[in-house]
């Protein structure tokens, strides 16, 4: 890597986590999106929800966590081009 070469940092690359929040983070697909069925678990008062549904929901959750994040920083804080 040449000094003017600079990588990116894992976190502002929005097009891989955009990747992961539409495969690992929708899957199963059917018959409704994972992530989508343990919101609306949540959202109807979690009732009957135990420790694995919740690690479920933290992992399908995550990309779109970090989805967010790095669009986030990309608005508020660019990286510098040359």
């Amino acid at each position: 890597m040449s000094e003017k070469e600079v990588q990116t940092p894992l976190l502002y690359q929005w097009k891989l986590w955009l990747i992961a929040s539409l495969t690992l983070g929708l899957a199963p697909f059917t018959p409704e999106p994972h992530i989508w069925g343990k919101l609306k678990w949540i959202w109807g008062g979690a009732n009957g929800m135990q420790l694995m549904d919740w690690w479920d929901f933290i992992m399908h959750g995550t990309p779109w966590l970090l989805l967010l994040l790095s669009i986030v920083l990309h608005i508020v804080k660019p990286l510098p081009r040359d």
